[in-house]
């Protein structure tokens, strides 16, 4: 999962799935690292977006709305469930709600002046 670093929701993002993946599995980053400028050179297609981008066991990008539904299926349980039923929404409805938050992110969550430091315990879990 790559998310806005210094973003005060995609940070509690992080923190929601860290609890909730069972698996162990998720992997973070920010947009800012050096995994992210990887992916962004493999591929172009998400360079530009400064918010969330999911990438699956399978390698397959997923971002904006599609990024969350994604997530919820690999948490499994009621996380997949929401994530089937969210997608009975049109997905131009769904990112534009998505982008109208994304917009908003910063003035309604806030903002940090740096990236914060991984949970104790699981720094492992983060990329550079």
């Amino acid at each position: 999962m790559l998310y806005d670093g210094v973003c005060a929701l995609c940070n509690g993002a992080v923190a929601f799935v860290l609890k909730r993946d069972r698996s162990g599995t998720a992997r973070f980053a920010s947009l800012r690292g050096e995994t992210a400028a990887a992916l962004i050179e493999k591929n172009p297609s998400v360079a530009g977006i400064d918010s969330m981008i999911f990438i699956d066991a399978a390698g397959r990008i997923f971002t904006r709305s599609e990024a969350a539904a994604a997530i919820g299926r690999h948490l499994g349980g009621r996380w997949a469930a929401l994530a089937a039923l969210a997608r009975v929404v049109p997905l131009p409805v769904r990112n534009a709600i998505y982008d109208l938050v994304a917009r908003w992110r910063y003035r309604i969550f806030g903002r940090y002046d740096t990236c914060p430091l991984p949970p104790a315990g699981r720094e492992g879990r983060f990329l550079p």
